[in-house]
C-alpha cells in the first residue's frame, strides 16, 4: 500500500447516520460526521403508544449525502476524495420498506409522501405483533420447520410480519407495493443507480436472520407457505429474491449521479449491505466464541463460530444462525434485547417531564436562561443518577425490575411482554429505581449468555461496543458483575462504521479477507471491566429473583397465573 487508499463506512443508527473515512493501510480515522434525522427528531410518523416507529427515506438520503460530503471536506477535500476506493453500509434491521418495480420507496412517490405505511418500518416498530403470532402458529402446521434457523420463533420486529401488517393496514400501499426491501439493501441500490428491483443484490445477513432465507431451502420458503398464511402474500416470493450475498461482495460501482453529488470518482465500489451489529462485530474485532455486544438503544449480541463446530445444531430462541452473516465462511449467531439504552432514555424522559413542561413557563427567569438550565439538567441527569446509584448499599430488598419495556427479543421472542418494577416503597427514590433498571438490562444480557451455554455454545469472552459501552462505566461494571465475566471495550468510537469500512476495504481488494482487514485496520481495546468478587454473589442471587419475577409476569400475560 504505497498509494493512499481510503474507504468510507456508513452506519445508519436509530437516531442518526454516521460516516467515517478510514485509511485502509492502518485503520486510522481521517474524518467522521454524524447527521441526525430531522423528521425523526420531530417525532414525525411515529406513535409510541401504538408501538409505531417509521422513518422517512429522505432522512436517509439527506444524511448519506451530508455526512459523506462533510467527511470528505474534513479529510482534505478533492485530494481525499481521489483516494476513496469503496463505500460499505450498515443499517438497523429489520427495517424494511414498500417499493415499486424500480425499487423506489413509496414515500418518495406522489401521494405517499406523508403516509407512514409507505416509509421504512424501523426495527423497533411492533405494530405487527398479531402477524408474528400468526406466522408462528402457521409454521407449526408444516412438516418442514421453516423457523428452524431463526431460533424457532418469528418476531414482530422482522421482515414478513411487517410486510403482512402493512398490506393489511393500507389499501393504497398494498396496490402500489411491488416488493419489500431492507434498508441495508436499498442504500447500496441507491448508490449504484439501480432502476430494476430484480437486479438488487440482497444481503445474506438480512435475509437469513429476518426473512427466513436459508441455504437448505434453496432460498425462501415456498410460495404455498405464504399464500396459505394469507392470500395477500400469494406470489410475493416471486418479486423478492432467491440468491443472497455476503458483505464482502461488491453491489456495483457508484452511479454517475451519486459520484457527482459526493464529489467522488465513478470507479468507487459499493459493497453489499448488512446489519449494524454484524458489521459492528467486525469493527470490534470479534473472535470465535467471544460475544460482541453492540449496546445502544437496544442490544444486538453477535457470535461467530466455525461452521464445522456447530454443524447440525440448532440454537433455540435466538435471532438466527446464518452462514456468512458476520464473517464469510463462519456461522453468525444473533441475539439481543429490544430495549437497552432506550430503558434509560425512558426513565430520563419520565423524570424530565417537569423540567420540559414547567421550567419553560416559569416567570422566575427569562426564556434563554430557562432553556440553558433545561439543557444542563438533561445533560447531567444520567451521569448523576449513575454516580448516586453506584454509592447505594446493596440489600436483599432492593428494587427489582424487568427490562421488557419494548418486549423481549431473546431468549424466546415475545413482543407482547411488558416491563415491571417490584419492591417499590416510599423510600424508592430516583437513583434506586435507576439502579434497578440498569440491573434489569444486565440480567437480560445474562439470560442471553445462559441460553447460548445451555444450547452447547460456550461464551469465552465479552466485547462491548456502542454508545453505552463507551460512555457508561456504571452500566458496564454492573454487567461485568452480573455476567461474572470480563468485558473488553473497543476503543473506536464509531465501531459499526469502522466495520463497514473494513468490508469496503475487502470489496476494493485492498485486503483478501475480512479477517485480514480486521488485523490491518483494527484499533484494539482501551478498557476492560473485571468482575468485583464482593458483588458477584449478590447479583447471582438477584438474577434468580429476576428470572422468577419474569416467569410470573409472562404467566400473567398468557393467562396461566
Amino acid at each position: 500500500m504505497n498509494k493512499d487508499q481510503y474507504v468510507i463506512g456508513v452506519d445508519y443508527g436509530s437516531d442518526s447516520v454516521r460516516s467515517v473515512i478510514i485509511d485502509a493501510k492502518n485503520g486510522a480515522e481521517l474524518a467522521s460526521s454524524v447527521y441526525y434525522y430531522p423528521r425523526w427528531q420531530k417525532g414525525l410518523y411515529c406513535n409510541p403508544s401504538k408501538n409505531q416507529f417509521r422513518q422517512h427515506p429522505l432522512d436517509y438520503i439527506e444524511g448519506l449525502e451530508q455526512s459523506i460530503k462533510h467527511c470528505i471536506q474534513k479529510a482534505g477535500g478533492t485530494t481525499a476524495a481521489a483516494a476513496i476506493r469503496a463505500i460499505a453500509v450498515d443499517t438497523t434491521g429489520s427495517s424494511p420498506v414498500a417499493v415499486n418495480q424500480k425499487g423506489i420507496p413509496l414515500a418518495l412517490l406522489p401521494g405517499f409522501e406523508e403516509n407512514p405505511n409507505a416509509m421504512f418500518v424501523l426495527w423497533k416498530d411492533h405494530t405487527s405483533v398479531k402477524e408474528a403470532m400468526q406466522i408462528n402458529k402457521h409454521a407449526a402446521r408444516y412438516e418442514t420447520n421453516y423457523l428452524k434457523y431463526c431460533g424457532g420463533i418469528y418476531s414482530s420486529e422482522w421482515f414478513w410480519a411487517k410486510l403482512l401488517h402493512i398490506l393489511r393496514a393500507d389499501e393504497a400501499v398494498k396496490a402500489a407495493c411491488y416488493s419489500w426491501v431492507e434498508h441495508c439493501d436499498w442504500i447500496p441500490f441507491l448508490l449504484t443507480g439501480g432502476k430494476d428491483i430484480t437486479e438488487m443484490k440482497r444481503s445474506r445477513c438480512a435475509a437469513g436472520h429476518k426473512a427466513l432465507w436459508a441455504e437448505e431451502f434453496n432460498g425462501l420458503p415456498p410460495n404455498e407457505f405464504f399464500a396459505a398464511l394469507d392470500p395477500l402474500l400469494d406470489g410475493f416470493t416471486g418479486r423478492l429474491f432467491t440468491e443472497t450475498y455476503t458483505a464482502d461482495v461488491p453491489a456495483g460501482t457508484i452511479s454517475p449521479e451519486w459520484a457527482e453529488r459526493l464529489g467522488l470518482n465513478t470507479d468507487v465500489l459499493i459493497g453489499v449491505g448488512a446489519f449494524d451489529a454484524h458489521m459492528g462485530a467486525v469493527g470490534g474485532q470479534i473472535e470465535p466464541y467471544h460475544l460482541s455486544k453492540v449496546m445502544g438503544t437496544s442490544t444486538c449480541d453477535i457470535l461467530a463460530i466455525p461452521n464445522e463446530d456447530i454443524e447440525g445444531k440448532l440454537i433455540k430462541g435466538i435471532c438466527g444462525q446464518v452462514n456468512g452473516s458476520v464473517i464469510p465462511g463462519m456461522l453468525g449467531l444473533e441475539a439481543g434485547q429490544s430495549a437497552f439504552g432506550d430503558t434509560y432514555a425512558w426513565f430520563k424522559e419520565l423524570l424530565s417531564w417537569p423540567i420540559k413542561n414547567l421550567l419553560r413557563n416559569t416567570s422566575a427567569i427569562d426564556a434563554i436562561a430557562a432553556a440553558t438550565l433545561e439543557q444542563e439538567l438533561l445533560d447531567k441527569m444520567i451521569p448523576e443518577l449513575s454516580k448516586q446509584a453506584a454509592l447505594l448499599p446493596k440489600t436483599e430488598d432492593d428494587e427489582l425490575a424487568i427490562d421488557w419495556l419494548n418486549g423481549r427479543r431473546t431468549p424466546d421472542a415475545n413482543q407482547e411482554l411488558k416491563g415491571a418494577i417490584s419492591n417499590l416503597s416510599l423510600g424508592s427514590d430516583a437513583p434506586r429505581v435507576f439502579r434497578a433498571l440498569v440491573e434489569a438490562t444486565c440480567f437480560g444480557a445474562r439470560n442471553i449468555v445462559e441460553r447460548f451455554v445451555a444450547e452447547g455454545v460456550p461464551v469465552k469472552g465479552i466485547i462491548g461496543i456502542g454508545g453505552v459501552a463507551k460512555k457508561s462505566p456504571f452500566v458496564m461494571q454492573t454487567m461485568a458483575n452480573v455476567l461474572n465475566m470480563p468485558i473488553r471495550i473497543h476503543q473506536f468510537e464509531h465501531t459499526c462504521a469502522l466495520g463497514a469500512a473494513m468490508f469496503a476495504a475487502v470489496v476494493a481488494g485492498i485486503y483478501p479477507t475480512v479477517e485480514a482487514a480486521m488485523t490491518g485496520m483494527g484499533s484494539g481495546f482501551d478498557k476492560e471491566y473485571l468482575p468485583e468478587p464482593e458483588n458477584v454473589a449478590y447479583y447471582a442471587s438477584r438474577f434468580t429473583k429476576y428470572k422468577t419475577l419474569g416467569v410470573y409476569l409472562e404467566n400473567v400475560k398468557s393467562g396461566k397465573q
